[in-house]
């Protein structure tokens, strides 16, 4: 059986080269096939006088953005020679495009600013598009270059989305042979809700408890992993663009609990994907 390729948005901008050199690496640390998918707007030219339609498609543009691509397939094939490289050129609606493409995938990798075609992807609506509906993880690639040792992150609440994305923080650490740090973020209750005998000592005690309760199960699974628990007190968005710099790749669910919620797919999300310091993995759908 053919494995689910990785499937990474191109479009000869800075941030798309960089989620392929991500990609690729990735390709090769699993042995998986990259699919490079260059998403083009195409452009209309005005047509003779007096004839229908007035504007004509301009494909001369396929042309260079297929020439584009295939200069990138073969410099991708001369990086990463043990990985398997293939590349596709699609008209229309990258969103769209991505969204149906991770339906086979094992992961969809675009980078934080595009041109073209991915202009936007993870700035606006589609950010949030490609979030909501994918099928399998999608990992934006943003920030610096991380070192190797960094571990991965995974953002956790109990939620559904979350221990997916706790399963897929375990497996991308197993692969890059570091450690799994995993973080819930509680938010206490304001100060004119507390109790009088509220403790926010032992409030993070019984969260971390929870928690690694939580971890407990995968470390069967994965028992080469080294893991951690870190429970804090604050807003998760602002916790984990903290912590982002200490990561390689983190990792949340499309949906969550309590202040996750809408963490990938409301307000909350611009903080995330505009000052993360390293990749960020939003997971909705684990592949079969």
């Amino acid at each position: 059986m053919t494995p689910r390729p990785i499937v990474v948005g191109v479009d000869g901008s800075e941030g798309s080269e960089a989620a392929l050199r991500w990609a690729l690496d990735r390709g090769a640390r699993t042995d998986t096939p990259v699919t490079l998918v260059y998403g083009f707007s195409l452009p209309m030219v005005a047509g003779p006088a007096g004839l229908a339609p007035a504007v004509w498609p301009d494909y001369g543009s396929r042309d260079e953005a297929e020439n584009l691509l295939n200069s990138t397939v073969e410099r991708a094939r001369q990086s990463h020679p043990g990985v398997t490289v293939n590349g596709t050129v699609v008209a229309g609606d990258a969103t769209a495009s991505l969204v149906e493409s991770s339906r086979q995938s094992r992961l969809v990798v675009v980078g934080a600013r595009g041109s073209g075609g991915f202009t936007g992807l993870l700035v606006g609506s589609t950010s949030v598009a490609v979030s909501a509906n994918a099928h399998c993880p999608v990992v934006i690639v943003r920030g610096d270059e991380p070192p190797a040792d960094a571990p991965v992150f995974a953002g956790v609440d109990g939620s559904e989305g979350a221990l997916l994305a706790l399963e897929f923080g375990f497996a991308e650490a197993a692969a890059r042979g570091v450690s799994l740090q995993v973080v819930h973020v509680w938010s206490p209750p304001p100060m004119r809700w507390r109790p009088p005998a509220f403790d926010l000592d032992t409030q993070l005690a019984e969260q971390r408890a929870e928690t690694a309760e939580l971890v407990e199960g995968w470390r069967e699974k994965y028992p080469k992993v080294s893991t951690n628990v870190r429970v804090m007190a604050g807003k998760p968005a602002e916790v984990l663009i903290d912590v982002s710099h200490e990561a390689q790749l983190l990792a949340v669910g499309s949906r969550g609990l309590g202040g996750f919620r809408g963490l990938l797919l409301g307000s909350t999300s611009h903080p995330l994907l505009y000052h993360a310091r390293c990749p960020v993995a939003v997971v909705r759908e684990l592949p079969n």
